[in-house]
C-alpha cells in the first residue's frame, strides 16, 4: 500500500490543531482508503496548548509524528525540518493546520501523481483577504519571476503534492533560510498547477504579520537570484556617466556660455544627497548577501529539537541520510 505524507507545522494553533488532525484522517477514510497516512506536525515551540493536544493525537494513532523544536525557527525553517522526516511515496508538503489552503484536494492532487505528474502544485488565484495583500503578493511574484533564472509559478505556495523523488532533490538542498516554494521550482520535473481559493481563517489568528511576510519575500528574491547586485552594477556605471556628463556640460559651459553655468551650492547638495542615497541602498542589497551568505557558512543546525513523538529514525534511512 502507497503512502502519503501530510506536513503540517504549527505555532499556537490549540483551536485548529485537533480539527486539522479530524480532517486529514476522515479524508484519508472516506477519499483514500487505498493509502496509508502519515500525519506530521512540526511544532514551532507553541506556548498554548498546542503541544498537549500534539502529545494526545500521537498517543492515541501512530500515523501521527510530532516534532517539537527548542524555540520558534520561523515557518520556513520548521517547515522544512518536518519535511525531512517524511517516509510516503508522495508528500503533502504543506497543509496548514488553520486548514485555508482546502485539503479537499489532495485526493484531486493524489490522482494526477497517480498520473505520472511529479508535483502537483495549488494555485492560489482567489484569495479571501484585502486588496492591499493580493496587490502586495502579486508584485512579490511577478518580481521574483521577472528576476529568477526558473520560473516560479504565480500564487503557487507550499501547499504542493511532490513524489518521492523530488523530495530526495529537495532534502539535497543545504540551505539556512529554505524558501521552499522556491527550492521545489528549481528542481524542475513534470508540473501540473491545479487552481483553489484561499480561505480566510475560521478559528484563531494568523502568526504571519508583515515584517515577517517582508522578510519572506526578501528571501525569496536574494536566494535564488543574483539581479539586485547586477542592478546595482549597471546602475552604478549609468550614475557614473550621468555625473561625468554633467561635470563635462558644466565645465563647457562655464568655459563658453558662463551665464548660464550653473551656480551655488543647491546642486552640490543635491546631488551629495541623491548619490548618498543610491549608495546606501546598494549597500543594503550587498548587506543582504553577505548577511545570507554568513548564516549559510556558519552552517549551524537548521533546527534545535527539543522531542520527535512516533519517530523511529531506524526505519527512516533516507531521511536520516539527509539530516546528517
Amino acid at each position: 500500500m502507497k503512502r502519503i505524507t501530510v506536513v503540517s507545522p504549527c505555532y499556537n494553533e490549540e483551536e485548529n490543531v485537533r480539527h486539522c488532525y479530524d480532517t486529514v484522517k476522515r479524508l484519508f477514510s472516506e477519499s483514500l482508503q487505498n493509502y496509508e497516512r502519515e500525519h506530521i506536525f512540526s511544532d514551532n515551540c507553541s506556548t498554548d496548548r498546542t503541544v498537549s493536544i500534539l502529545r494526545e493525537l500521537a498517543g492515541s494513532d501512530p500515523n501521527v509524528k510530532v516534532i517539537l523544536n527548542a524555540r520558534n525557527f520561523g515557518p520556513f525553517r520548521s517547515l522544512f525540518n518536518g519535511l525531512r522526516y517524511a517516509t510516503g511515496d508522495a508528500i503533502i508538503v504543506f497543509l496548514p493546520v488553520d486548514l485555508q489552503d482546502p485539503p479537499e484536494l489532495i485526493p484531486e492532487f493524489v490522482k494526477h501523481w497517480e498520473n505520472g505528474i511529479e508535483v502537483v502544485a495549488g494555485a492560489r488565484v482567489n484569495r479571501d483577504e484585502t486588496r492591499v495583500l493580493r496587490a502586495c503578493r502579486w508584485i512579490f511574484y511577478r518580481t521574483v519571476n521577472g528576476l529568477s533564472d526558473f520560473e516560479i509559478p504565480p500564487d503557487v505556495g507550499e501547499f504542493q503534492l511532490i513524489d518521492r523523488k523530488v523530495w530526495t532533490a529537495v532534502m539535497a538542498h543545504n540551505d539556512h533560510y529554505p524558501f521552499i516554494r522556491g527550492i521545489i521550482a528549481s528542481c524542475g520535473f513534470k508540473r501540473l498547477i491545479v487552481p483553489y481559493t484561499w480561505r480566510s481563517r475560521a478559528r484563531g489568528i494568523s502568526k504571519n504579520n508583515l515584517p515577517r511576510l517582508i522578510d519572506q519575500a526578501l528571501n525569496g528574491i536574494f536566494s535564488f537570484t543574483n539581479a539586485p547586485m547586477r542592478f546595482c552594477t549597471f546602475a552604478g556605471f549609468a550614475l557614473a556617466t550621468v555625473c561625468i556628463g554633467y561635470a563635462l556640460a558644466s565645465l563647457l559651459a562655464y568655459l563658453f556660455l558662463p551665464h548660464m553655468a550653473p551656480r551655488g551650492t543647491t546642486t552640490i547638495i543635491f546631488s551629495i544627497f541623491f548619490l548618498s542615497g543610491v549608495q546606501l541602498i546598494f549597500i543594503g542589497i550587498l548587506g543582504e548577501y553577505v548577511t545570507s551568505t554568513h548564516s549559510q557558512v556558519r552552517r549551524g543546525p537548521l533546527v534545535t529539537e527539543r522531542e520527535r513523538l512516533n519517530i523511529d529514525l531506524s526505519s527512516q534511512p533516507a531521511a536520516r541520510g539527509s539530516r546528517e
